[in-house]
């Protein structure tokens, strides 16, 4: 069951006429000229900046003595004070570094520093001017030209700034509208202020108290003018900048943002800015766990941190999706160990160097140990627990794509039911303290293999439980995570960016959604109320129409839907029909015997189940089928196994239904003993 880590920016691909607000009209000749100037060496802008700065500061001088004058003066009279002005000005500012800065990225903290150096060349001249006699230039007369030769020297810059802004920006520029005017939007405005790529036109607050005023010269607005304010501004996209508002209140925004067919996006944290790890373009479209609008429960500690914290834990399919994340989450709550069983071997350098990171960072004493395996190896298992004397252990490994589990079924029922056999009693021979096992809503009444294997696997773990006398089994049921492998989230993701077609199975498939850091927290509290054989259930709130999620998710990117009514729209969805073995609706619960827990987002389900010693027999022949690679024979003993499992009476593995089983003619007996054997298929992660 899976997970999806952070997401970068992803920006559409759909192709997008250039707006006539956005080229540049009558500037184009400034524009050239600027472009001209950023070409130029960079000696070459250091002396044309001197040579300004040459100049500037004697005539803020000249321009202050003739305010407290009260007449314009000949400057030849006062040539020598102007020079040694303008020598204390230049050498001040050069010794703050401010003609190594890069003009074009200047920022507030450059202004202080320029304004220091004025300051340092006003207090020089004045000591020259306690030893000199004849300049004549009084106190008030140097605190005036303070000002002015700051108001000089700052705006030159500024200007240059905005020359450089304008010579870069030759093509289009996006029409930006920030919602959220608090200190994250201010802070997001001044980037973008120094950036090429964006204009921003507006800015849009629910706080009337802000409503009105500006943020660096640009108007806040009341939410409800943002309608006109897209239509009159040309608004591309609207940036959300509101870290801190609950997720419920960003669902309500983000209703309202809907319909005006915006590009609707959040910045990253301004921690990933500080550190480097993100750049202002590095936009992200909006998280879908925000249309769903429920907020997470924050999890109990005392329930998050019992099975794991000074314990040794291994995680089974630790490259995957959830399990991942679980590592991630674990990692947190301060294990002595943390054992990564992983086949993939790319996925497993991934994860460990992802944690490895996440150690180093939070400077946890944690000892990792990565490891390549089968999750269904028993003998490997056993020599690992044993090895690391593991107490918790968490089996994410799993297949758990509906139509190819469908259509390779021996290996989806050997990888989720018979790994999850081997993998619990490798814990059981171990003395392992407490197995959870992920499992899944479509393990509810299944109508296909994916889910009758991972019912399969929930009652092998309750039945073990009959016969365990120290290991606590039990396992966490939910339904489809956010983003993670094989959802529909990054296809529809992926179909948008190329511009079409979303391809939805049927419209009025509905499916449960959870978000993956909140699927990984409930699912460790889940274990620590554990007893044995819990069948714990997560709350998933209301159930999700596909629909209307894939429609939502093209709106939100600033696209269209195009339909029988709208030929002109941006994007199709077309409807493919329910894949092999696919439900409308899925469920949670087998029958109506839940109980509450300690969490109020955790049911513990009393469902009935095979005695042991039935299920060891129906084990003991599903094994041999999958060993003759017999579809028919193993699918008959799936069915007996999980009485509420209905699949059509099709069987629809391609290698089954694509080749005779029966041997080739051959005289020779060795190469006929060969083709008669069968291996076990292996086991992979998620």
């Amino acid at each position: 069951m899976g997970t999806a880590v952070g997401q970068r920016a992803i920006r559409p691909m759909v192709p997008v006429e250039p707006r006539k607000h956005d080229t540049d009209q009558g500037g184009s000749i400034v524009a050239r000229l600027a472009k001209l100037a950023i070409g130029l060496p960079r000696s070459t802008k250091r002396l044309i900046l001197l040579g300004t700065d040459a100049i500037l500061l004697p005539t803020a001088l000249w321009s202050a003595m003739a305010l407290r004058i009260g007449h314009l003066i000949n400057p030849l009279n006062y040539g020598e004070a102007l020079v040694w002005m303008a020598l204390c000005g230049l050498g001040s500012i050069s010794v703050m570094g401010l003609y190594r800065a890069v003009t074009r990225f200047i920022g507030m903290r450059v202004i202080g520093r320029t304004a220091a150096a004025i300051t340092i060349a006003t207090l020089a001249f004045a000591l020259l001017e306690t030893v000199a006699s004849g300049w004549h230039v009084s106190y008030s007369t140097l605190a005036v030209y303070w000002a002015f030769a700051l108001l000089f020297i700052a705006g030159s810059r500024a200007g240059i700034q905005h020359l450089s802004i304008a010579g870069q920006n030759t093509g289009t520029r996006k029409r930006i509208a920030i919602y959220g005017a608090g200190e994250a939007g201010a802070r997001l405005c001044r980037f973008l202020l120094g950036s090429p790529e964006f204009q921003v036109v507006g800015f849009v607050d629910d706080n009337p108290s802000l409503q009105g005023s500006q943020i660096n010269g640009i108007t806040i607005h009341p939410s409800e003018k943002l309608p006109a304010l897209v239509t009159t501004r040309n608004v591309d996209r609207v940036l959300l900048a509101m870290p801190s508002v609950s997720r419920r209140r960003r669902r309500e925004i983000l209703a309202r943002l809907e319909p005006l067919a915006v590009h609707v996006q959040s910045l990253p944290d301004m921690a990933d800015f500080i550190s480097g790890t993100a750049r202002i373009d590095d936009l992200r479209d909006v998280d879908v766990a925000d249309l769903l609008g429920r907020d997470p429960v924050p999890p109990d500690p005392l329930l998050f941190d019992r099975c794991i914290r000074g314990k040794n834990v291994l995680v089974t399919g630790a490259g995957g999706s959830i399990g991942s994340e679980l590592c991630r989450q674990i990692l947190g709550l301060n294990p002595s160990r943390l054992i990564l069983i992983e086949l993939s071997e790319l996925a497993l350098y991934n994860v460990e160097r992802e944690l490895t990171a996440q150690i180093e960072q939070q400077k946890l004493q944690v000892k990792l140990v990565p490891l390549l395996g089968n999750a269904g190896d028993r003998a490997r298992l056993i020599e690992i627990m044993h090895t690391y004397s593991v107490q918790t252990v968490y089996h994410a490994a799993a297949y758990k794509h509906v139509p190819i589990v469908e259509h390779n079924m021996i290996l989806g029922i050997h990888n989720n039911a018979l790994c999850t056999w081997n993998a619990s009693e490798a814990a059981l021979a171990s003395g392992v303290e407490l197995f959870v096992l992920i499992s899944t809503d479509k393990a509810v009444n299944p109508t296909n293999v994916m889910g009758a294997s991972k019912r399969l696997a929930e009652i092998i773990l309750q039945g073990l439980q009959e016969v365990s006398t120290a290991t606590r089994f039990c396992m966490v049921r939910f339904g489809n995570v956010l983003d993670s492998s094989g959802s529909v989230v990054p296809l529809f993701r992926e179909q948008i960016r190329r511009g079409g077609p979303v391809t939805v199975t049927h419209p009025q498939v509905v499916r449960y959604f959870m978000t993956i850091p909140e699927a990984a927290q409930l699912v460790i509290q889940a274990g620590s109320m554990a007893s044995g054989g819990d069948v714990f259930v997560l709350d998933m709130g209301p159930p999700v129409r596909i629909d209307d999620l894939a429609r939502r998710m093209i709106n939100l990117m600033g696209l269209t839907m195009r339909d029988a009514e709208h030929p002109e729209g941006d994007i199709e969805i077309r409807y493919t029909g329910l894949r092999s073995a696919e439900k409308l609706f899925e469920e949670l619960l087998i029958g109506n015997n839940v109980g509450k827990t300690n969490h109020p987002m955790i049911m513990r389900a009393m469902e009935d189940h095979l005695p042991w010693s039935r299920m060891h027999k129906i084990l003991d022949k599903l094994r041999a089928a999958i060993d003759a690679f017999d579809c028919p024979r193993a699918l008959s003993l799936l069915k007996e196994g999980v009485t509420q499992y209905h699949p059509d009476e099709a069987i629809h593995d391609h290698l089954w239904t694509s080749q005779s089983l029966a041997p080739p003619p051959c005289v020779d007996p060795k190469v006929t003993s060969l083709l008669s054997y069968r291996r076990p298929p292996p086991s992979v992660s998620n």
